[in-house]
C-alpha cells in the first residue's frame, strides 16, 4: 500500500495521530516550505511545536544549509542581542574577541525562534529590521551586514494580549505571522491519545527491557477524557511512570486514575476557593504575589482575633491601667487596624516601678508587591543554592525573566 505524503512526513519526523487539525498543520508546513515567508507556530506547551520548523526546513530549498533552533526564553536579556546578531571585540566587558551571531552563521538557512514572545523589546526592533531588509549590525559595531535567513517563530502565549499589554510589537507580529500554523492541544485530538500511549509504552518497554503496558477498555476511555494540560509531553511522562512502577502490565481504570489524580495536583501552588472544591493554578508571577498578600492579610486577621482573646482572657482593664500607669501607652485591640502592610511584634515595656507585659507594639513594615516578589526570588535562589535555572522553574517564570529581576533588585 502506497503511503500518502502526509503519512511519509509523519513517519520521518515521528508524528503520531490522524486528527484533521494535526493533518492540516502538516499540510500547511509543507506548502509554505518552498517559499521564504516567515511562519509563526502557535499552540500550548507540550504539543510538539518544535517539529514543524524542521519539516519546513527539510522540505525547503534551504535544507542543505544551516538550521539553528534558539530558545529565546532561556537566554538572559543582557546577552540575547549578542547571541542573535554577534558582537565586536570590546563591545562589553567579556567581549574579548569578535563573535558571529546566529543570523550570520545561518545565512542561507533557517532560524527557529522558540518562545519568540519572550524577546525583549529592544531585540524585537533588531529582528524586525532583519525581517524587513535582511540587515543587521553586530553589538558594538556600526557596520551594516546582510543575511538571507528564513525565520520561523513559535510561542505558547496569546500574542494579542502581549501586544495590548505592550510586551510585543504589533508590526513585528504581523511580519512573523505571514503564515500562521496552529498545533491543536491533545484534548482536541482524543482519537490520537490511545495511539500515542501505545507508541510511548512500546518505546519504554524497549528502553527498560520489560513487557509493554496495556490499557483495558475502561482505562482507555478514562485516558481519552482526561484534560491533559501538559499535552503530549504530559502523556509521555505519565506513560513512562506507569511503565516503570506497575508490576501488573494490564492497566485498569482504577490504577490509571491514581496516576491521573496525582498529576492533577502537580500544578501547585493552587488557591482553594471557599465556593469551589477544585483548584486554581497560577498563570504568572503577579498572581502568585497577589495570593501571598491575600494569605498575609488572612494571617493578620487571625492574629488580631488572637490578640482580642488573650487580652479578654487576662481580664485587662485599659482605662484603669492607664490611670494607674499614665506613663505607659496601651494599644487597644478596638483601634488596631491590621492590613497586609502591618506586622504585629510582641514587646515587653519595662519602667522603673513596674513591668507591663502582654501589650503589643505594632510596627509598620513594607510588604508591597515589589518587596514580596524580591523576597520570593531570594528564597528560591537560597533553596536551590543560587542555581537560577531551578529557581526559575520553582517560581514558574522563565530564566531570562529571573535574570532580569535579579539585576533589577540587585540580588546578585
Amino acid at each position: 500500500m502506497q503511503l500518502s505524503e502526509t503519512q511519509r512526513i509523519k513517519q520521518r519526523f515521528g508524528i503520531i495521530g490522524n486528527a484533521p487539525a494535526l493533518n492540516r498543520a502538516i499540510d500547511i508546513a509543507v506548502q509554505v516550505s518552498s517559499t521564504d515567508l516567515s511562519v509563526l507556530i502557535t499552540g500550548e506547551s507540550g504539543v510538539g511545536k518544535e517539529t514543524f520548523p524542521q519539516i519546513i526546513h527539510q522540505y525547503s530549498p534551504r535544507k542543505h544549509n544551516a538550521y539553528i533552533a534558539v530558545n529565546c526564553g532561556a537566554i538572559p536579556e543582557g546577552t540575547i542581542d549578542s547571541e542573535l546578531f554577534g558582537h565586536e571585540k570590546g563591545a562589553f566587558t567579556s567581549a574579548t574577541s569578535d563573535r558571529k551571531g546566529y543570523f550570520e552563521v545561518a545565512d542561507g538557512g533557517t532560524i527557529f525562534l522558540d518562545e519568540v514572545g519572550e524577546l525583549p523589546l529592544s531585540t524585537q526592533v533588531r529582528l524586525l529590521r532583519v525581517l524587513e531588509t535582511g540587515e543587521f549590525m553586530r553589538v558594538g559595531s556600526s557596520k551594516v551586514q546582510k543575511t538571507n535567513v528564513r525565520v520561523v517563530g513559535a510561542t505558547n502565549m496569546n500574542m494579542m494580549d502581549a501586544i495590548r499589554e505592550g510586551r510585543f510589537r504589533e508590526d513585528l507580529y504581523y511580519r512573523l505571522n505571514a503564515v500562521p500554523i496552529n498545533i491543536p492541544p491533545l484534548r482536541e485530538r482524543k482519537e490520537d491519545i490511545p495511539l500515542l500511549f501505545r507508541k510511548f509504552a512500546s518505546d519504554f518497554a524497549e528502553k527498560y527491557t520489560m513487557p509493554p503496558i496495556k490499557l483495558n477498555e475502561e482505562a482507555e476511555t478514562l485516558l481519552k477524557n482526561h484534560y491533559w494540560k501538559g499535552n503530549v509531553r504530559q502523556l509521555k511522562n505519565l506513560t513512562e511512570q506507569i511503565s516503570v512502577i506497575e508490576q501488573n502490565r494490564n492497566i485498569t481504570a482504577e490504577t490509571l486514575n491514581r496516576y491521573l489524580s496525582a498529576a492533577s495536583t502537580e500544578n501547585l501552588p493552587a488557591v482553594l476557593s471557599p465556593t469551589h472544591s477544585g483548584s486554581k493554578t497560577f498563570n504568572n508571577e503577579r498572581e502568585i504575589l497577589y495570593q501571598v498578600l491575600f494569605d498575609m492579610k488572612k494571617d493578620m486577621n487571625d492574629l488580631k482575633k488572637l490578640v482580642h482573646e488573650i487580652i479578654a482572657k487576662e481580664g485587662l482593664n485599659y482605662q484603669n491601667d492607664f490611670k494607674e500607669h499614665p506613663e505607659t501607652t496601651f494599644v487597644s485591640p478596638d483601634v488596631i487596624n491590621i492590613t497586609p502592610s502591618t506586622v504585629a511584634k510582641p514587646k515587653k515595656i519595662s519602667h522603673e516601678n513596674n513591668s507591663i507585659e502582654d501589650t503589643e507594639e505594632y510596627v509598620e513594615e513594607s510588604l508591597s508587591l515589589i518587596d514580596a516578589e524580591k523576597e520570593m526570588i531570594r528564597k528560591a535562589l537560597e533553596r536551590h543554592n543560587g542555581k537560577r535555572k531551578y529557581a526559575a522553574q520553582d517560581l514558574k517564570i522563565s530564566e531570562r525573566t529571573l535574570y532580569r529581576k535579579i539585576k533589577e533588585y540587585n540580588l546578585e
